[in-house]
């Protein structure tokens, strides 16, 4: 119960008095003062580091020693400074109010930063007089100008962003600080990262650098504006080589160790995403290993700054290219920052030593004046002096600080109704109208903030000129405006750059050369999608297109050619009357209907002779017609394929053929049936009259008929654009359509011819002078050899080879029938005609072996 009672009784005694407040630790002292009606805060780094001290803990820290006088942001303060005074001495803003300010020096410190913050909230400085004050006291300032740098930013809104104080910072870029969440009181006058880093992904791409070096400040701002920089590259096809980050403050090994991996690296040209303060370490690091010959790539963080410039001694930078704020003029703030006399400013104990510095003397109050030959006397004119606080090529931050004051004042011009006098008794609340105001500078430059307080997105690309005087230009080269339509967002005039060692080509950063056409990348075991092989596309595939990972096939009418970087039309083939091989085919194909033709003459001109009448004349004549068309039906076969040529060429040579075996089949059987009728008692040549032979030739060539007539009905044969035989041709053939017709037309063709063989071979010793069985049994051996070796030969030919088989095989088995059956007797009949009797045809002597 006593733990319980002692929190009752505090609470009570706690509700008697008045809440007060109690500073805590060492109180902070601004570098520069002045009171006013309102204050204006501002946080500054007049020192770019600090002197770094191991703390054992056993002890209160001391306060950080800083060193490194930051002569630019000197500068900065007197932009600021330069802002209050004139809208002070204005009668428009802020008619009757007259602004104060309070400028703090962090040395570039996160913890120091949120110290100042704090102070600037709650006046914890040594002008604090109450050791104890109301916890519900307005805050000391109305908002704050600064810092410089993201990372102290950062620290600064998330402490100052419950308390609805404006901070507006004038160089701080990183996107993270566009989250209204975390820093919802946060503004700024320069764009955000969030542009720039696509904006330098997007000017690498231009150039067609796909192999880069990246270097970034280990901070949150060279760490979050790598990383967009870093994926945007990826989405444009740019790989990093290497992505290294470092603080100024690190020891010399680790810079070292990045000096090593940029001489050990391919890629020519160097992204750096760094802070003014660690560019300037790494240039000095740089020059001692002459690392010359690189093409750097930056930001807006150094670029267009002179005292980068200066240092580079090496020409390291030579040619670099880069983002900048556009350019800008504040008329007088030059004569105002010449004017500036140390002994004039309260609070100027950092003047004085920027003074003491600038000339090279010592102040009489200057604890370390003794030895110092020349006294400051506060008076000297700094018109003649050059270092980086009287260089004005930081004027686009200048004006960005500038703008930033003004913007508070248009802001509080609001919210007290300012008109010829302000309302002094309405409550501040500078916040929820700076992010609404919209106003001109007097040199016309617009200024407003989005929902995210980040101004509009615009960027000069400037480029490293060096001069004859060793002085460096930085000339701008080219625009980038966020708010244009993808793909104008950049304009450059390549013609005017200057590159890495005064060179005028652009320089070449790939890890692998461009694939030409014709050919595909093939992306290498364990690199980046850059590193690569250039694979010639197959046959049949193309690829028209630098750098083209996959290869296209042609349209199967089309092959490729031998660059594989076009489809041209395939050359359609078939079996021509105009080549070598369709003439003669059609050649034989005319000489053996001629000869048909002759033979037919003969047998007519000697009709009535006993050789003739004797092999039943009327058989043979219509052996000859058949002949004649089997010969003539070959021609079908040459020539383009078309839908009546197909089925014209198939059927005719089926029916054709049919006839003809059907004719020898009806000799055979005759020449047979004679000799059998011979015999005592045989009647059988009554069934074997011309009528009856007529019958089954008709009988069957019918049959072969309807077998074609079946086939033409359900699937006929159709021309046919076969793609696949030769790969870069087209053969035109006539398709079977219905494979099972074609082979039982072929099938019927040599089951007659089977048939007419066994009977001619059966009657091939009868006893006649004259056998014509045996020269029908050698025309049907050479008829059915020819159609057996045909099936193998028509399979395993290509195109219009196999049509040529085809003919040769009705050509073949035609002149076979042709040259065995009638060539004899037309020997008979024109050279010996004394053996055209029929005496001799009867005769029962020696058989005459024609």
């Amino acid at each position: 119960w006593k733990p319980l009672m002692t929190v009752l009784l505090v609470a009570t005694f706690s509700q008697a008095e008045e809440p007060v407040c109690r500073h805590r630790g060492d109180p902070e002292s601004p570098q520069l003062f002045k009171s006013g009606d309102i204050m204006l805060g501002g946080i500054l780094s007049f020192h770019s580091s600090w002197r770094d001290r191991q703390e054992t803990y056993m002890n209160k820290p001391k306060p950080l020693q800083c060193t490194s006088l930051n002569f630019r942001d000197f500068q900065f303060a007197q932009a600021m400074l330069f802002a209050i005074e004139e809208i002070n001495n204005s009668t428009a803003l802020l008619p009757g109010i007259s602004l104060g300010y309070k400028i703090y020096d962090i040395c570039g410190s996160i913890a120091r930063s949120v110290g100042v913050a704090l102070a600037l909230a709650n006046s914890n400085d040594v002008s604090s007089a109450l050791p104890k004050e109301p916890c519900t006291k307005p805050a000391q300032v109305q908002a704050i100008i600064g810092e410089t740098s993201s990372s102290p930013c950062m620290a600064i809104a998330t402490v100052i962003g419950p308390l609805q104080i404006p901070l507006i910072s004038h160089f701080a870029t990183c996107a993270c600080l566009s989250d209204k969440t975390k820093y919802p009181s946060f503004l700024r006058t320069i764009p955000s990262d969030y542009y720039q880093s696509r904006a330098l992904a997007q000017l690498v791409k231009h150039f067609g650098w796909t192999w880069v070096g990246a270097i970034r400040s280990n901070n949150d701002y060279g760490n979050n504006g790598m990383a967009t920089f870093t994926e945007t590259a990826q989405q444009l096809g740019i790989c990093l080589e290497y992505s290294v980050s470092f603080f100024r403050t690190d020891p010399a090994e680790k810079i070292q160790t990045i000096i090593d991996i940029i001489k050990a690296s391919t890629s020519k040209v160097i992204v750096a995403f760094l802070s003014l303060m660690d560019m300037d370490v790494l240039i000095h690091e740089l020059s001692q290993h002459n690392l010359t010959g690189r093409q750097w790539v930056g930001t807006e963080a150094w670029i267009f700054d002179s005292q980068t410039a200066a240092m580079d001694k090496q020409r390291i930078l030579d040619g670099a290219i880069g983002l900048s704020i556009p350019k800008a003029h504040v008329t007088g703030f030059k004569e105002f920052m010449l004017d500036v006399r140390p002994l004039n400013l309260s609070g100027n104990e950092i003047f004085t030593k920027f003074w003491e510095k600038s000339f090279n003397c010592k102040f009489k109050q200057s604890k370390s004046s003794a030895g110092v030959d020349r006294e400051c006397t506060g008076h000297e004119d700094l018109t003649g002096v050059e270092n980086s606080f009287t260089d004005m090529s930081l004027m686009p931050i200048i004006n960005n600080v500038y703008k930033g004051v003004y913007a508070v004042a248009h802001a509080l011009h609001k919210i007290l109704d300012c008109k010829e006098t302000c309302n002094k008794i309405l409550k501040l609340d500078p916040f929820m109208h700076i992010s609404n105001i919209r106003f001109k500078t007097k040199e016309g430059d617009e200024v407003y903030f989005n929902e995210n307080g980040d101004p509009p997105a615009k960027y000069e690309i400037v480029n490293w000129k060096r001069r004859e005087n060793d002085n460096v230009d930085f000339v701008t080269v080219g625009l980038y405006d966020a708010s244009l339509p993808a793909g104008k967002q950049l304009i450059l005039q390549d013609n005017s750059l200057i590159w890495a060692q005064n060179s005028h080509h652009v320089p070449v950063s790939v890890c692998s050369e461009k694939c030409p056409p014709g050919t595909r990348k093939v992306l290498q075991k364990g690199k980046p999608v850059c590193c690569y092989d250039c694979v010639q596309c197959a046959e049949g595939e193309i690829s028209n297109s630098i750098d083209s990972f996959t290869c296209v096939r042609c349209h199967p009418e089309f092959w490729s050619n031998e660059r594989r970087d076009a489809c041209i039309k395939k050359e359609a083939v078939f079996l021509s009357y105009e080549e070598i091989m369709g003439a003669l085919l059609t050649a034989a194909s005319l000489f053996g209907t001629c000869m048909t033709a002759a033979v037919a003459f003969i047998f007519f001109r000697y009709r009535k002779t006993p050789i003739v009448r004797a092999n039943n004349s009327e058989l043979s004549f219509l052996l000859l017609f058949s002949l004649t068309l089997c010969f003539l039906c070959s021609l079908t076969f040459i020539g383009r394929p078309s839908e009546w040529s197909c089925m014209l060429r198939h059927t005719a040579f089926g029916i054709t053929f049919v006839l003809c075996i059907s004719c020898v089949l009806g000799k055979t059987m005759v020449v047979l049936m004679a000799f059998r009728s011979t015999l005592p008692g045989s009647n059988v040549m009554k069934w074997f009259g011309p009528a009856q032979q007529r019958l089954s030739v008709l009988g069957f060539t019918l049959i072969q008929v309807i077998i074609c007539v079946l086939w033409l009905t359900i699937s006929p044969p159709f021309p046919f654009k076969n793609f696949t035989k030769l790969k870069d041709k087209i053969i035109l053939e006539c398709a079977l359509g219905s494979p099972v017709g074609f082979w039982a037309v072929l099938g019927y063709i040599g089951l007659l011819a089977i048939l007419c063989f066994i009977f001619a071979f059966l009657a091939r010793k009868l006893p006649d002078n004259f056998n014509e069985a045996k020269f029908i049994t050698f025309s049907m051996l050479i008829f059915c050899a020819v159609w057996i070796t045909f099936i193998p030969a028509y399979v395993s030919s290509p195109g219009k080879f196999s049509v040529a088989v085809e003919i040769f095989a009705i050509l073949a088995s035609s002149f076979g029938l042709l040259i065995c059956i009638f060539v004899p007797k037309c020997y008979v009949i024109l050279l010996k005609p004394e053996k055209n009797t029929k005496k001799n045809i009867m005769g029962k002597g020696a058989q005459t072996s024609l």
